[in-house]
């Protein structure tokens, strides 16, 4: 699949994610491959340690992304 090049990558490998929802719910997701991250009706993402996310776009309002000091 080829990558839509987001704007997210340019935050570097690993990145934080707050993740606000419409009903006023947040969750934070740390260790995010940035590259990994393919949108679509469900956003598919996966973590360093190899789990696997995905988040259904029309529940969401905002993300806030933080780049990861160590990437290691």
């Amino acid at each position: 699949m080829k990558s839509l090049k987001s704007s997210v990558e340019e935050s570097g490998k690993y990145v934080t994610q707050i993740i606000h929802f419409v009903n006023g719910v947040k969750r934070t997701f740390k260790h995010i491959d940035s590259e990994s991250i393919k949108q679509g009706q469900f956003t598919k993402m996966k973590c360093k340690d190899g789990r696997s996310i995905f988040i259904n776009d029309a529940n969401v309002l905002c993300i806030e992304v933080f780049r990861e000091e160590h990437e290691n």
